[in-house]
């Protein structure tokens, strides 16, 4: 019901590229957001989640977030967690143009899950080197096997939580941090706080879920609002945070 409640609030204020006025935000809606390009790994994408909604294996689960609202707790199909808590294929081509877009060349990632995002972002750029860090052991070492059998090397795999792995991170600084893992106020908050000193101008953070629950709108609020945050882009579903010292600061709604 909060979640209704909110995109209906988010429709009456979001606009498309039309409402824009800031040439950076407008080149990102219309050249990022909106491209209609079909790349060529969109195929393998889409092979990619076909093989997980056709798999028949089943994962014991340790979730160190809010877990799910469908799934049994401990044991899943991966043909169901795919549907429930994995990126689609949507947000996939999402991150993949992202990624494109905005040249990253060193990715973190918080929150693994099937590989589904992870393999989009090392698509985009084979060169890149990516991050991505999983609470959960079987889901992790699922992942992994499925990308080594895609022939994916520029990921590195973490498995434990956030709280602990962040601070042992050796990377000076990130291009873009994606945030799908613990859908919690205080927890995101922590996260992001706990981030920021791993940022450079044009380093871009992406948050799943912002209108997941009252907590999580509430941390996208705190977010927004924090002195080293320049530009936010909100598509309901997710968060997009600029750094840019150059721009206004500045909050777009946009509707996908």
């Amino acid at each position: 019901m909060y979640q209704i409640k909110a995109y209906i609030k988010f429709l009456s204020k979001a606009s498309n590229q039309h409402g824009v006025h800031s040439p950076f935000v407008y080149n990102f809606v219309t050249k990022c957001l909106y491209n209609k390009t079909k790349f060529e790994d969109y195929k393998k994408l889409a092979q990619y989640k076909t093989e997980l909604l056709n798999s028949n294996v089943t994962l014991q689960i340790k979730d160190l977030g809010e877990g799910s609202r469908t799934l049994d707790a401990n044991q899943r199909k991966v043909s169901k967690m795919v549907k429930t808590s994995s990126s689609s294929k949507k947000d996939a081509k999402l991150l993949y143009r992202l990624s494109k877009y905005l040249n990253f060349k060193n990715i973190l990632e918080l929150g693994t899950s099937l590989g589904m995002g992870t393999y989009a972002l090392s698509l985009a750029d084979s060169k890149a080197k990516i991050i991505t860090i999983e609470g959960c052991l079987n889901t992790s070492a699922f992942a992994q096997s499925q990308l080594h059998h895609h022939r994916i090397k520029n990921v590195e795999f973490i498995t434990g939580s956030f709280t602990n792995e962040i601070p042992n991170l050796k990377n000076n600084n990130f291009d873009f941090v994606f945030f799908d893992g613990h859908h919690n106020k205080t927890a995101t908050i922590q996260y992001f706080k706990a981030l920021l000193p791993k940022v450079h101008n044009d380093t871009v953070f992406v948050f799943d879920d912002i209108y997941w629950s009252k907590g999580m709108t509430e941390a996208w609020e705190y977010i927004k609002n924090h002195k080293s945050v320049t530009v936010t882009v909100d598509t309901f579903h997710l968060g997009f945070v600029f750094f840019r010292r150059e721009q206004v600061k500045e909050h777009f709604k946009i509707r996908m």
